[in-house]
């Protein structure tokens, strides 16, 4: 039977073939396997039908550990379950797995293979996650490519109801699971056609009921333990013969050659690699142009790694064989050698093969790209005279020296392969278009298919660089395109950021998007941009994509404008095909939005072809000089400039792959310094505010909602006044004679969100806001940067209390230029905390969204203030967040309570009175838990102790007292304790932790940010996603209620709560940090937060006005539980006075299901209407019970 082909992705293809055999899918979003769930959920939505004829049952657990104990007990009842995760997840799962393997249960768990978080968080791929599951008992089965994912993926769901053993089907994280290729697609009756339908009856009957009841999972005793353990043998004995023949009769099927363990490379080669995963078709690749040279060198590619069977691994193995290299996509600190090398030489004991040399290489650790150069390296070492035993590839490893050098790096891609490179900015649609394009390609011709997706570690604003490839011949290039026939760069902010041309192939076409003519291009273009494009003939191109796009209506969507562009200049298709396929593709995705919004894309398309003009190239850019210029990075900590040169500026050049081994050794434990944000300056708007001073009532509302801390106001006397940067504009402050008010805006950070516009309530109907393109603004960084300088003054903040919205924007925020999206609706409340408790801030950041604009590298927003303090931030895992926190908070404690017993030993002391130190010690142990007292404190006692140490005798027992509390100063002054996390964590996975925390009665602070879905992972649903929202595992829309977090704190009675939304009242809002924070006790605050993953008309700029809409249309209300008060109970939200249908109706996530289900959206809508007023009433009857007298 001839298979349909498609272009997907390797999760889509692992979903594909699951469905077919899964009546219940038990899950937990984790990137990079979530779109795995996501699709069979969507499926399960619209009725898609399994080979039993039903529609998946797709449940969404709290956490892999829940998802995995779900599946266990589905297993047990007799329903074929699957479940997808990685990383993390993957290990959360390891008990169940141990169990369900144990009782010999049928059941496939598709991984995307990703690096488990040591010294730091990756989301990357490499094979960790999978190496440390080998003693679980499952089977696993390893897929190369995408096309594997789809036939393999097939062979461990058949291999397993056959064979009664559990398998774990995995491949990389994002080089397979988010390439996208056209591939050959199962149909479901031929996958039925080779299912064992008796096995299945089997297994089914064998199903716990009551009917015929038995018992499992007993606890046995060390009699028989062992022996019945042992008893499964037979069955793993079997498995390599089952998995052997359904590989076979996949082959026959589809004319694949499919084995436990292929041998590719000519009969007689010397010189052999074994892997398993996607860097086998790089190897490949290598191998093809290594030989056609005349070479002898080949590949095992491991395909079933557990049972490890060596007979077949010995049958591959060529009898020419003389060395032999294996490949581990992870490292293991302190072993002899990575997994896959030592079941390889183990393998090989006692075989003819026995005396030839092995050698363990480490490659690709979180998604390290391994290129063909490196797969060369690795042969020549081989080849070597000495070669190294044990070595590392894709790094430069100058500390223990195990890498290999690349001395030679070809291109390897087969003749006729098109290779392309997309430069865009995260949210501007540039990876949209450029999946749209592949699939135009792949679905309207014969030709295969590539398309690979890399990201910084920003939010929506970061650097994204899309690889495609396009050719007659299938594409193994599994690495990122360094060779190119076309680049474009779609945000012209890049040029003198990123090296783009070097990449192009001599003759290859450059595509920039920028409004500047041939003069202002001369102008621009670094000269070593001019030089490359020049001496290579690379044809030039400009398109000024951004300014049609607003002309057209479509705001910062550039994407469709550009996509057009590149299918005229690349010419891999004819370009009124591609005209017409993209029209066709605009009309199916926007006709239910109306004519209007399917001819604006029309538009679009139709001046993508027209605009795009060729730029002449001057034969001087050849010989263009450097201006000599090195370029100044504004702003940030002279001490910490080693960091800035050595690692963030090479990481935000996109060069961290080059950076030595040697550059991290101070900080192998994975430490880096605060403040670092501050130098990038990434200059990534369009447009920015300008100051109306006219129009400002100096209420500092803008500074106080801005997600970027990049407007600030700024007081000046009369001498700072005149020294302001020339054309600084200024009017006098309000209420404080003498001095003036400026508003300050870093251009060069702002992402541009209009936020701070959003909120200005002006004067006279203007606004003091107005946005402007950033061209117009940048001599305001001067201004800005002068702010920064100025010193903080005691007598503003006696005039405006830092207490206050307008006196707290007078404070330093220790939370600047983070990586969140713009118009973020998380950060203003982070930044508002640092403001006002950054100085003595511990937080515990849960993973999610909050730990990723809060913590990725090279940038660290968080920074310290003139006295070098600031927040101590870090990063456990998910699941764990509130015991970390709480963790931090009972050393921290430990540590004060030794330090008060030196305290109180001070008192009894024989201490001379002149040294102050028993004053001093009285003054802090009276004030230790106050945050003002003990700081005054502090001050004496610090330089009491300075004083003490110097006349103690050295060996006396005070002497060291002295020194001990001298060296625990830090201790002095009371932290304030916080917990970090989005409402993930908080609701769900880390819900039990959280609980625990809360009861325990300490002093600690937890702040969750509720974005109503897992923002970080991609918008799935959580307990805290209300009643018919759309999210991923909720494509007909939710049908339970969100969850009460704030009701359930409240129930113990002694947690402050707060339910707050800053753009509906500011003034709560900080009264709500300050309250939590000075309770002496748990406090929980729960902060409506607008995320992207909402889809709010108008945009993220308008995230502080959606805050406020809610509130009024009674979808979000405000309250403050404060157990201190006779009255606890502050209900601070009015009654509803807008529409709650407008409000929900006017975000896609609600919107969308009207589409797609109308009446199931008419009935959801309705209840949750419903609900929501109930809700309030809950709430008066609360205000009623609490506040009784």
């Amino acid at each position: 039977m001839s298979r349909e082909f498609k272009t997907m992705d390797g999760n889509t293809a692992a979903a594909h073939v699951a469905y077919a055999f899964t009546d219940v899918a038990a899950i937990y979003p984790i990137t990079p396997s979530s779109v795995m769930a996501e699709e069979t959920d969507k499926w399960a939505a619209h009725g898609k039908k399994n080979l039993f004829g039903r529609p998946v049952k797709v449940v969404e657990m709290q956490s892999e550990a829940g998802a995995a104990g779900a599946v266990h007990g589905s297993l047990a009842a007799g329903a074929l379950t699957t479940t997808y995760t990685a990383s993390q997840g993957l290990l959360l799962m390891i008990p169940n797995m141990y169990k369900i393997a144990g009782e010999l249960l049928p059941n496939v768990i598709h991984v995307s293979a990703r690096a488990v978080a040591s010294h730091a968080l990756s989301i990357f791929g490499d094979q960790s996650d999978i190496y440390a599951c080998r003693q679980t008992g499952y089977a696993m089965l390893c897929s190369s490519s995408v096309q594997e994912v789809m036939d393999l993926g097939a062979v461990a769901h058949l291999s397993t109801i056959k064979g009664r053993v559990p398998f774990l089907h995995f491949f990389d994280g994002f080089r397979t699971s988010h390439e996208l290729q056209k591939i050959a697609v199962w149909d479901y009756k031929e996958l039925g056609e080779m299912l064992d339908w008796e096995a299945l009856e089997r297994f089914r009957s064998n199903a716990l009921s009551p009917e015929h009841p038995v018992q499992r999972g007993t606890s046995q005793n060390p009699d028989i333990f062992f022996q019945v353990r042992e008893a499964s043998n037979t069955y793993y004995d079997a498995i390599p013969e089952t998995v052997e023949y359904y590989m076979n009769e996949v082959n026959k099927r589809i004319g694949s050659d499919y084995k436990l363990f292929n041998y590719y490379g000519p009969s007689d080669a010397k010189h052999i690699i074994i892997a398993m995963g996607s860097v086998c078709e790089t190897v490949e690749e290598t191998i093809d142009y290594l030989n056609a040279k005349g070479e002898k060198v080949g590949l095992i590619r491991v395909r079933l790694y557990r049972p490890f069977s060596t007979k077949h691994l010995l049958d591959a193995i060529p009898d020419t064989v003389e060395k032999i290299s294996v490949l581990d996509r992870t490292k293991e600190p302190g072993s002899i050698g990575e997994p896959l090398y030592l079941d390889v030489c183990a393998a090989l004991k006692g075989s003819k093969f026995e005396s030839i040399p092995v050698y363990t290489g480490r490659y690709g650790l979180s998604s390290k790209d391994t290129n063909p150069g490196q797969i060369i390296a690795v042969y020549r070492n081989m080849q070597a005279s000495e070669p190294k035993p044990r070595f590392t590839i894709g790094i430069e490893d100058d500390v223990t020296r195990l890498s290999l050098d690349i001395t030679e790096n070809p291109d390897t891609t087969p003749s006729g392969t098109t290779s392309c490179k997309f430069w865009g900015l995260g949210s501007d649609g540039t990876v949209g278009a450029n999946k749209n394009s592949i699939k135009i390609i792949g679905d309207h011709t014969d030709m295969y298919v590539q398309g690979y997706f890399s990201y910084d570690s920003k939010k929506s604003g970061g650097v994204t660089i899309s690889h495609l490839r396009f050719g007659d011949k299938p594409i193994k290039s599994t690495y990122f395109v360094s060779k190119a026939d076309f680049v474009a760069c779609h945000n012209p902010s890049y040029i003198d950021k990123y090296d783009m041309v070097s990449d192009i192939k001599p003759g290859g076409t450059f595509l920039l998007n920028c409004p500047w003519d041939e003069q202002e291009l001369d102008s621009r273009l670094p000269a070593e941009m001019k030089r490359t494009i020049a001496k290579n003939n690379i044809r030039f191109y400009t398109i000024d994509a951004t300014k049609y796009a607003k002309e057209l209506g479509l705001g910062n969507r550039i994407n469709t404008i550009l996509q057009a562009a590149f299918f005229k200049l690349a010419d891999i298709i004819p370009a009124d095909d591609a005209v017409r396929y993209m029209k066709d593709a605009a009309t199916k995705s926007y006709s239910r939005k109306g004519e209007a919004i399917v001819k604006m894309n029309h538009d679009a398309i139709d001046t993508g072809i027209r605009e795009v003009k060729q730029v002449r190239v001057p034969a001087e850019w050849a010989n263009a000089k450097d201006d000599g210029i090195k370029k100044q990075l504004f702003g940030g900590r002279p001490e910490i400039r080693d960091y800035i040169d050595n690692v963030l500026a090479p990481m935000n050049a996109q060069k961290g792959d080059t950076l030595p081994v040697s550059t991290f050794l101070k900080d192998a434990d994975g430490t880096v310094p605060l403040g670092s944000a501050a130098y990038e300056k990434r200059g990534i708007a369009v447009d920015v505010p300008e100051w109306q001073p006219e129009f400002c009532i100096q209420c500092n509302f803008c500074s106080y909602v801005c997600p970027h801390a990049v407007i600030r106001p700024a007081v000046m006397n009369e001498q700072e006044a005149a020294n302001a940067p020339e054309g600084m504009k200024m009017k006098p402050a309000t209420g404080l004679p003498g001095y003036q008010f400026a508003i300050t805006v870093s251009t060069l950070d702002c992402t541009g969100c209009g936020s701070c516009a959003s909120v200005c309530p002006g004067m006279k109907g203007n606004k003091a806001l107005i946005m402007k393109p950033i061209d117009t603004q940048l001599e305001e960084q001067d201004n800005f940067l002068y702010g920064l300088d100025l010193p903080i003054k005691e007598d503003v903040l006696e005039k405006f209390k830092p207490t206050t919205v307008k006196g707290s924007q007078f404070l330093q925020p220790l939370l600047e230029f983070s990586g969140a999206c713009a118009g973020c609706g998380e950060t203003p409340y982070a930044k508002l905390a640092t403001q006002l408790f950054g100085d003595r801030m511990y937080i515990a950041n849960a993973t999610g969204c909050t730990s990723i604009w809060g913590g990725s590298a090279p940038s660290t927003p968080y920074t310290v203030n003139k006295e070098g303090r600031g927040p101590a931030w870090a990063n456990s895992l998910f699941e764990d967040n509130a015991e970390y926190g709480y963790g931090m908070f009972l050393g921290v404690t430990a540590r004060r309570n030794r330090l008060a017993d030196i305290m109180n030993k001070f008192l009894q002391a024989d201490i001379p009175a002149e040294w102050g130190l028993k004053e001093a010690a009285e003054a802090w142990l009276e004030g230790r838990d106050d945050a003002k007292a003990s700081k005054e404190a502090a001050k004496l006692v610090v330089p009491a102790l300075e004083k003490a140490i110097l006349e103690c005798e050295k060996d006396s027992e005070l002497y060291r007292l002295v020194d001990e509390a001298l060296k625990s100063a830090d201790l002095l002054v009371k932290k304030s304790f916080w917990i970090f996390g989005g409402d993930g964590w908080a609701y769900d996975i880390g819900f039990g932790g959280l609980d625990h925390v809360l009861a325990s009665g300490e002093d600690v602070n937890v702040l969750v940010f509720d974005t109503e879905v897992y923002s970080n992972t991609g918008g799935q649903s959580s307990k805290a996603t209300p009643l018919g929202s759309v999210a991923q595992f909720a494509a007909a829309g939710k049908q339970t209620r969100k969850k009460d977090l704030g009701a359930i704190a409240m129930s113990y009675g002694y947690v402050y709560v707060a339910q707050i939304a800053m753009g509906a009242d500011m003034n709560q809002t900080i009264k709500a940090f300050l309250e939590a924070e000075s309770y002496p006790g748990p406090s929980l605050i729960i902060a409506y937060s607008p995320c992207i993953n909402h889809g709010i008309k108008g945009g993220m700029g308008n995230a502080q006005q959606e805050e406020k809409k809610a509130v009024q249309a009674g979808y979000w209300h405000l309250y403050r539980f404060d157990p201190r008060k006779e009255e606890p109970f502050s209900l601070d939200s009015k009654e509803p006075t807008e529409s709650y249908r407008d409000f929900i109706t006017g975000e896609v996530r609600y919107s969308s299901l009207l589409r797609t289900f109308p009446d199931r959206a008419e009935e959801l809508f309705a209840q949750a209407e419903k609900d929501a007023a109930a809700r309030y009433q809950h709430l008066l009857r609360l205000a009623e019970l609490y506040n009784k007298k």
